[in-house]
This record gives C-alpha cells, sequence and structure tokens, in this order.
C-alpha cells in the first residue's frame, strides 16, 4: 500500500527536496506553502503523515497544527529551525508525534518517517489477533480498534505516542521502564540523552489522566530509574 504524505513548508527548495527523495522511497507526496493552503489540502485528502514546518505564512505551524487535532490523529512530524525547548513542548503538547531540527538528515527524516507510520498503524493488526481489544486500568480504557482512550466514561485525546505510552504501561502492569526504554520502545531508534522528548509526553499525558498531576496515581515516578503504572 503507498502511503500519503503531506509536506507543509514555505521553503521551495527544502519540499522538492524532500518530495524528491520521499517520491523515490515509494510514497505519495502533496506539498504546501502555507497553512491556509495546507489545511485545505488536509481537509480534503486523507494522508498518512504530515511534514510540518512551524514558521508559516497566513496560518502559523502551531496553529495549523490545533485545527488539525480537532479532525485527525494522523501523524504529524515538526520540522523546523526554531530548536528552543519551548517551541518543542508547545509542538508536542499540542499533538505533534515528533520533532526534528533543521539542518536535518534526509536519511534520519525518512526512518522517522517509517517508524511514525507504523506506530500509527500496527494497532488493528494486533487487536485483530488479539483476544481482546479493550484495555481497562481503573477507570481508564484503552480500545485498540477505534485507537480511543476513556476516563471515567468520558473520552479524552491523546497523540498517537501518548496512546502508545500508555498502552506501553497498561499492558505491563508490574514493569518500570527506564526514559531510555521507553523512547527506544515508542520511538524506535536509539537513545541519545533525548529525555526532554520523554519529559514532555509523560507530562502531557499525566495532565490528561491524573486528577493531580503533581501526586501522578496512573503513571507513577520510580525515582532514579523510569516510570510505571500505578498500584
Amino acid at each position: 500500500m503507498q502511503r500519503k504524505i503531506l509536506i507543509v513548508e514555505d521553503d521551495m527548495e527544502i519540499s522538492e527536496v524532500v518530495k524528491g527523495h520521499l517520491e523515490q522511497e515509494n510514497f505519495t507526496v502533496l506539498t504546501a506553502f502555507d497553512g491556509e493552503e495546507a489545511l485545505t489540502l488536509f481537509e480534503n485528502t486523507p494522508v498518512d503523515l504530515v511534514l510540518l514546518d512551524l514558521m508559516l505564512p497566513r496560518l502559523n505551524g502551531i496553529e495549523l497544527l490545533k485545527r488539525m487535532r480537532e479532525r485527525s490523529f494522523v501523524p504529524v512530524l515538526i520540522i523546523s529551525a526554531k530548536e528552543s525547548d519551548v517551541d518543542k513542548t508547545l509542538g508536542l503538547g499540542l499533538g505533534a508525534d515528533d520533532y526534528i531540527s533543521k539542518p536535518f538528515s534526509i536519511v534520519e527524516l525518512t526512518a522517522r518517517i517509517h517508524a511514525a507510520i507504523r506506530r500509527a498503524t500496527q494497532y488493528l493488526p494486533e487487536a485483530r489477533e488479539s483476544s481482546s481489544h479493550i484495555i481497562q486500568f481503573k477507570a481508564l480504557t484503552l480500545d485498540l480498534d477505534t485507537f480511543s482512550a476513556k476516563l471515567n466514561e468520558k473520552s479524552i485525546r491523546l497523540t498517537s505516542k501518548e496512546f502508545h505510552i500508555l498502552k506501553l504501561f497498561m499492558q505491563n502492569h508490574s514493569r518500570v521502564f527506564t526514559k531510555e526504554q521507553i523512547y527506544q520502545l515508542i520511538w524506535e531508534e536509539d537513545y541519545f540523552d533525548n529525555e526532554n522528548a520523554i519529559n514532555v509526553h509523560i507530562r502531557r499525558l499525566r495532565e490528561k489522566i491524573e486528577k493531580d498531576p503533581s501526586n501522578p496515581q496512573y503513571i507513577r515516578t520510580i525515582w532514579g530509574i523510569g516510570y510505571k503504572l500505578g498500584e
């Protein structure tokens, strides 16, 4: 099955280089050079992943990401020259699945695209093979068929990575995971001091599922080691 990618990048040279490489990788590629054009394409054409620059004319990348997340959980990979932790936290907190800074390696970008699509599509086959597509812990429920989550029977909106992290913990009740293990299992790549990405996702996940994020009951911190599901 040929996957479709939307590149949202106002630098035409970068857009063309990435488009050409991805087409060689057998992807179908759509391009948009401003936020409004991208939103129109996104609303009218199903895609499997979005490569999103933050600095866009007409509608900036952060606002575009907000609007896309109102409609879909399609994986979004931010590509941007803005490298501050504030921008990374903001982008990931609004629902981006990954972040890569310019200048980037086209090989690394391609690997991250493949990993993001694989993560986003792996659950339906798993659910069909498993005896149950519902995972429950306390008041929290994950549905692997619909890729959805509920807390106290009320729907909560999770990003792809948040869902994957929560599924990892809920399927391994007693296991403690280090940050390195979480990164390798969820991001599917080697861990090179990527602590900030883990911290951002755990914090945002706690804000969505914990009554008191500063005193978490679902995702507990095991000091000096990592995290585990609450007892």
